[in-house]
């Protein structure tokens, strides 16, 4: 920390809640303010933007409210841990109301507002707050004596302005490097998409169209009583895959081994059959609950397991599902639509051509995934590294 810069709380430097009477001073009932729900306060934006007005009067009674340069801190989970937080800009006359789960600070003329949210976005700060949060499950809250005993370094308003600068610049260039990472993901994906589209399309002299149901046999889960879950592995339990397993083991389950239980093996297909319908994954043994589906292949004699594998998430298979229910508000398959469906067959040996030349392209993808993932965690730790030397006096 450079010398002679003084350390101050944010009680110290900020208004907390500003009084609502100040509002009513100065507009009538019928005046229109900005009104800014929990869902519309963005995650690294600095400056959130109210898509709504509502007159005075509907809002002065329960909602918070805020002016032009307060900043507006989410505290409860999951929010805070997310990073809700932003400046009120540009309000309708000045003035906005909004969610009753925002802290609102207002600084005192010696601290910057932006220097208070650069301050805010600290990762630090979120893991400290988490741990002082109380309350109920599903609704616990950052205490206020939390958030005003935090002590911030004040340089002068011009230090404070620099400072606001050079984490300006830096982090738009994180973005831009960000969204160009992103970018270059989603055109990896896109080209993998676009590959797998046109073999199946584009079908050869010989090839059949042949009914799932005449080379798969197909098989919705079953669900046992959330009682009888199990968080560990013991003798007489096995593991019960839903939805969320098949691209994490975070939320491993087990299940007592009864009869009841629908089972799979490594070698069968799981295809999603809820919100998520078309998502496939494979490898797993146990059992399976209702929202999946399992896909085992009953001919092998005409139907390569790595063929049936690439199938299934192309439009061939995944596409109609989703099109014979998009009128739903959740999408959902049956074992019935899955039946019914056609899928091109070429000759194993050319099933085989196929798979080969979409491992190699499934090999480069998940190399560009790996890059990025690589990168995004490389500009998470520079962003918090500069936020840690803006307040620490270094930057």
């Amino acid at each position: 920390m450079k010398k002679g810069w003084p350390v101050k709380s944010i009680g110290e430097l900020c208004i907390l809640r500003p009084p609502k009477a100040e509002a009513r001073s100065r507009l009538k009932d019928e005046s229109y303010v900005s009104f800014l729900p929990m869902e519309d306060m963005g995650i690294d934006l600095k400056y959130p933007i109210p898509s709504k007005e509502r007159m005075l009067r509907e809002v002065d009674g329960s909602y918070t409210y805020f002016a032009d340069g307060d900043v507006l801190l989410a505290k409860i989970t999951p929010c805070f841990q997310n990073g809700k937080l932003g400046i009120a800009k540009d309000l309708r006359n000045g003035t906005g109301f909004g969610s009753s789960e925002f802290f609102v600070l207002r600084p005192n003329p010696v601290l910057n507002s932006e220097y208070l949210y650069y301050f805010l976005s600290r990762s630090i700060f979120r893991e400290e707050g988490v741990l002082c949060m109380g309350g109920s499950v599903g609704h616990q809250r950052v205490p206020p004596d939390f958030l005003l005993s935090q002590q911030i370094i004040l340089p002068s308003l011009p230090e404070q302005q620099r400072i606001v600068g050079v984490l300006d610049e830096a982090f738009a260039c994180l973005a831009t490097a960000q969204a160009n990472a992103e970018k270059n993901l989603q055109n990896a994906r896109a080209l993998f998409e676009s590959h797998l589209q046109s073999v199946f399309t584009q079908r050869g002299k010989g090839w059949k169209m042949v009914k799932l149901d005449d080379l798969t046999g197909l098989a919705r889960g079953h669900n046992p009583p959330k009682s009888k879950f199990s968080y560990e592995a013991k003798p007489g339990y096995v593991r019960f895959y839903q939805i969320r397993d098949g691209s994490s083991d975070n939320h491993t389950v087990y299940v007592p081994d009864t009869p009841q239980l629908h089972k799979m093996k490594k070698d069968d297909i799981m295809m999603v059959a809820y919100r998520h319908v078309g998502r496939v994954f494979r490898g797993v043994e146990g059992a399976f609950n209702v929202a999946l589906c399992k896909i085992s292949n009953a001919r092998r004699d005409l139907l390569d397991d790595e063929y049936l594998f690439h199938i299934l998430p192309s439009h061939f298979v995944k596409g109609e599902l989703l099109k014979r229910s998009e009128r739903s508000l959740i999408p959902s398959m049956s074992i019935e639509h899955l039946r019914e469906i056609q899928i091109p067959l070429p000759s194993l040996k050319e099933q085989q051509r196929i798979v080969k030349t979409m491992t190699l392209l499934s090999i480069g993808t998940q190399r560009l995934e790996g890059i990025y993932q690589q990168k995004q965690m490389a500009l998470s730790a520079l962003k918090k590294s500069l936020l840690h030397q803006a307040f620490a006096g270094q930057l």
